[in-house]
């Protein structure tokens, strides 16, 4: 019998020098897809925002977003070990509003753990959320809720004091019990550096190959938007092609009478007639 991964599972692959193979999803489909393909983690991320919505970032996506789309991604998975992003403004107010907002994410998006962006900052609540027995996921460096306070979409840690302020974060969530840790958005030597110092699984995007593990966006790997080209984004397809060139054909059968076919469509079933003797 198949069962999903747990955090025990995913701290047991660092001590065995195991990579994590880590992807977002946001629904049944994509989430059934990446799951036979055999990925460790999904991440319901609030980047459905750009993704999925057409924002230029993060900051729309409500809780109630992130509960919707964690609760369809969960029925399409039996092994991979499923994470909820905390959006914006969802935690950040007092303690009781993290327990309220994570708490939905397991309850009824049917997550396992819940993600949330922040260093020394956000320790106090990732102690708050490990001592009520919920498993966290901590996140620093670029950390897109604060697009505004840094700027941009920019990479963190480039200068000697920004570094050392990227470990102390580093060091400040797996203090207060995170159990795993994004990297986003630095550069390869501090990425290596955490990962190095910490006990707990780092999982890079934009940090370079010293990481525990990766993620990416299902649908930047898969290449569904050719026109989003970050550096750190290796597509491994191009399906937007393919999208494309599908629905344009099928647009030229309907438009010509070419499909439905007989084999598409169907017929009525033969009258019985009555046998008189």
């Amino acid at each position: 019998m198949n069962r999903r991964k747990t955090v025990l599972d995913l701290r047991k692959m660092k001590a065995d020098n195991e990579r994590i193979v880590m992807v977002t999803a946001y629904d049944w489909t994509m989430a059934r897809l990446v799951d036979q393909a055999g990925v460790d983690m999904v991440l319901v991320g609030d980047s459905l925002g750009m993704v999925v919505q057409g924002h230029d970032d993060t900051l729309p996506v409500t809780l109630d977003h992130m509960v919707y789309h964690t609760r369809c991604v969960s029925r399409g998975l039996e092994n991979a070990h499923l994470v909820g992003d905390m959006p914006f403004m969802s935690w950040q107010r007092s303690t009781d509003q993290a327990m309220h907002a994570a708490g939905r994410l397991l309850q009824e998006g049917r997550a396992q753990s819940v993600k949330l962006e922040g260093g020394e900052a956000a320790a106090p609540t990732i102690r708050a959320l490990v001592s009520a027995g919920i498993p966290v996921v901590g996140h620093v460096g670029l950390t897109p809720q604060s697009v505004h306070a840094m700027g941009g979409f920019r990479v963190q840690g480039r200068t000697e004091a920004q570094a050392e302020q990227v470990v102390r974060d580093a060091v400040a969530v797996e203090e207060a019990g995170a159990f795993c840790l994004v990297l986003e958005g630095l550069p390869t030597d501090v990425a290596a550096e955490i990962t190095h110092r910490v006990s707990i699984p780092t999982v890079g995007i934009g940090a370079g190959p010293h990481c525990d593990g990766q993620v990416l966006v299902s649908t930047d790997l898969l290449g569904m938007n050719l026109s989003f080209k970050p550096k750190f984004v290796k597509r491994y397809e191009t399906l937007e092609d393919t999208i494309l060139q599908a629905v344009q054909r099928y647009s030229t059968e309907v438009r010509e009478g070419v499909f439905p076919g007989k084999e598409h469509s169907f017929n009525r079933r033969p009258r019985k007639v009555a046998k008189l003797y």
